[in-house]
């Protein structure tokens, strides 16, 4: 029998070979019809009583998790219960019941599809995809209500199987992996997901986007799963297995390898000290820092608690949040990313009607992040002043989103040094010398980074957005991914003028996008002279390896012709060669 190869993308790595489980559940077909006036409090009284018992299983579900478990797994359940809660999903469906007299799962359905409206306008790639998980939400209560299963596992053991399904919760990966599933495969999903980040920390080899998996694979089977590569292979003979089964010694080799370099500092063989720190978006990820012993937060995301909120934060809330991240941190230093939303955001409904006129069709160009900000003061205000508040508590520093133009950052530097004034006459402690930086992630902002830097205080170079802007590319459309190469000639010429616009003017410049935690591209970056990197928790051991078996010196000459090569094909292979490849 010959072997079926599938690609998707690969989320979290590793390989796994084991048996195919397919996860098949019933597609959720929701229709509309008509509460007579005398049952609409009977049909409020369902919805409410499925919701209620949706928010039982996943504290069941929390409740009954390992104790072993990592902290930021159990937040991920609690982020969904939060949803549940909130006056979006929790209150909004019953007053359309009310108003349209309609059922109960026609009024969630309406309710989901605003939701998820909202996120897909969005331009940052990582809050887009949290409309996942408004779907893992609504479509747990939409199975009580039509009273279906919403059961993930099978009635024998699961031991050792590869999981196949169209898409999985959190809740869903947490059972699954205790449960001794040793891989996951889905149809749908992306890289930045709650479900692929957990598999990631929990060290479940995923591979996710591979279309039509239900359809090609059987009961059963034996399946290979490549996570490094987004590959799964059925119908293996034997040399195959054995090639495969060797690849995962090495890998535990590698593992207990890693733990060795988790305490030691990051400083290559010609004694070039390197800075690694961490990607946070809730308090809870400080655990994975910790775990990792990365040494603070290079980017501390601010946009989820303006979106896990039914009101927006006021100063105080917003205060409270970033001061627990600083105790929490005990000195490590902090960065903190200024609101980086994009233009149609659930702020308030007269700004989103607002803003729609100026983005019709394309949010990713359009009022998002500083632009946002400066376009509504009273948004932004008083998030400058719990930065500039908690700066006096400890080492923090200001990072400034999407910057394009030098008349966008004089306008931010002014509104901050009015805060400031404001502060001062109002004798509250802030600090008055805060670091201010600012992203580098538009080709604009690269170009001009030499005067950019006469006024910031450091560059965080967002690989993410700096690639599709540059490439015109979304890396998350499968019709235009295969186009977003970050080691395409132009990308890397502008991470090197950013650079180098930054050793001339004497300010440190850092990297905070996937980039910079891909290990394949450390030697290329250390090369092109990062000395500053910032990344998703679990990648830091991985990293710091690398830089203490190089040397920096030599990286250097090797990759000076990088960037006179014509294609990223060529510089590819380059990086093979500094890899060893």
């Amino acid at each position: 029998m010959s072997s079926l190869s599938l690609k998707g993308v690969g989320v979290s790595r590793g390989i796994a070979i084991g048996k195919v489980h397919l996860l098949q559940r019933n597609q959720l077909k929701v229709r509309e019809y008509l509460i007579p006036a005398s049952l609409i409090e009977a049909e409020i009284e369902r919805f409410n009583q499925a919701l209620a018992t949706a928010r039982e299983q996943l504290a069941a579900i929390r409740d009954n998790i390992p104790t072993n478990t990592p902290v930021d797994i159990v937040s991920f359940i609690d982020t969904h219960l939060l949803m549940m809660a909130d006056k979006a999903l929790a209150r909004e469906p019953i007053e359309v019941i009310r108003k349209r007299g309609c059922n109960a799962e026609w009024a969630l359905k309406l309710q989901r599809d605003a939701l998820v409206g909202v996120f897909e306008a969005m331009d940052d790639a990582y809050l887009r995809t949290r409309k996942d998980d408004v779907d893992h939400v609504v479509n747990r209560i939409q199975r009580l209500l039509l009273n279906q299963s919403d059961r993930v596992t099978s009635d024998g053991s699961l031991e050792g199987c590869v999981v196949v399904a169209d898409d999985l919760a959190p809740a869903d990966t947490v059972t699954l992996q205790h449960e001794g599933v040793v891989a996951f495969v889905t149809e749908y999903g992306g890289p930045t997901s709650h479900t692929t980040i957990m598999a990631r920390s929990l060290g479940i080899p995923a591979v996710v986007g591979v279309k039509n998996v239900l359809r090609y694979l059987r009961q059963g089977e034996n399946l290979v799963v490549d996570g490094h590569n987004g590959v799964v292979i059925a119908g293996c003979d034997e040399r195959c297995f054995n090639h495969y089964r060797e690849r995962q010694t090495e890998e535990r080799l590698q593992r207990a390898e890693l733990n060795k370099f988790k305490e030691l500092p990051a400083i290559s063989q010609d004694g070039m000290v390197i800075s690694l720190h961490a990607n946070i978006e809730l308090l809870e990820d400080m655990v994975a820092l910790k775990r990792v012993a990365a040494k603070g937060v290079g980017l501390y995301r601010t946009e989820y608690l303006f979106m896990n909120n039914a009101e927006l934060p006021d100063e105080e809330m917003q205060l409270n949040s970033y001061r627990m991240i600083v105790r929490a941190l005990n000195g490590a230093p902090l960065t903190i990313r200024t609101l980086d939303l994009g233009a149609d955001k659930a702020l308030h409904p007269e700004r989103r009607q607002e803003s729609r006129g100026s983005v019709p069709t394309n949010p990713a160009l359009g009022l998002r992040a500083i632009r946002l900000c400066l376009r509504d003061a009273s948004l932004f205000k008083p998030q400058l002043r719990a930065i500039l508040r908690v700066a006096a508590e400890g080492p923090v520093s200001m990072m400034i989103p999407m910057l394009a133009s030098m008349q966008e950052l004089h306008q931010t530097l002014e509104l901050i040094a009015q805060v400031k004034a404001e502060l001062r006459q109002e004798g509250k402690p802030f600090d008055d010398s805060i670091a201010i930086g600012g992203m580098i992630e538009i080709p604009a902002a690269a170009l001009c980074a030499d005067a950019f830097a006469k006024h910031l205080d450091f560059f965080s170079i967002g690989t993410n957005d700096l690639v599709q802007y540059t490439l015109a590319a979304d890396r998350l459309d499968n019709s235009v991914n295969y186009l977003y190469q970050p080691t395409h000639p132009a990308v890397l010429r502008l991470i090197s003028m950013t650079i180098k616009a930054g050793r001339k003017a004497g300010i440190p410049v850092s990297m905070c996008g996937e980039m910079a935690g891909e290990s394949r591209y450390t030697r290329l970056l250390l090369g092109l002279g990062l000395r500053d990197f910032s990344m998703q928790p679990t990648m830091v051991p991985e990293v710091k390896r690398i830089v203490q078996e190089s040397n920096v010196d030599e990286l250097t000459k090797k990759v000076r012709r990088v960037l006179q090569l014509p294609s990223a094909v060529e510089v590819d292979a380059l990086v093979d060669r500094l890899n060893g490849v």
